[in-house]
């Protein structure tokens, strides 16, 4: 996953990704949820609680101001119902 996943996207010049919301939903998590092939592949799936934020744009497949990313869903504790929403290095 560390590898440069920028010199694998071969965009024309100008091409812009700025989905909707509702794109998103429905073209994107909607398909990676049911396991069918994504429109693109321009969303990292990574685990977003192991990086600082500052660590996130090099992780990023596609963009310069906006990220997207999928990733996996964590419970804080197994029997819970909470999210464990740790990031980065502890401190």
């Amino acid at each position: 996953m560390d590898k440069n996943p920028h010199s694998e996207i071969q965009l024309p010049p100008g091409f812009r990704f700025h989905p909707s919301d509702a794109e998103l939903i429905v073209h994107y998590l909607r398909n990676k949820v049911n396991s069918s092939p994504l429109p693109a592949s321009f969303i990292a799936e990574i685990d977003l609680y192991k990086y600082n934020p500052w660590e996130l744009p090099s992780k990023s497949l596609f963009g310069e101001e906006e990220w997207y990313f999928f990733t996996p869903r964590d419970r804080k504790y197994p029997k819970g119902l909470r999210p464990n929403r740790a990031a980065g290095a502890a401190g």
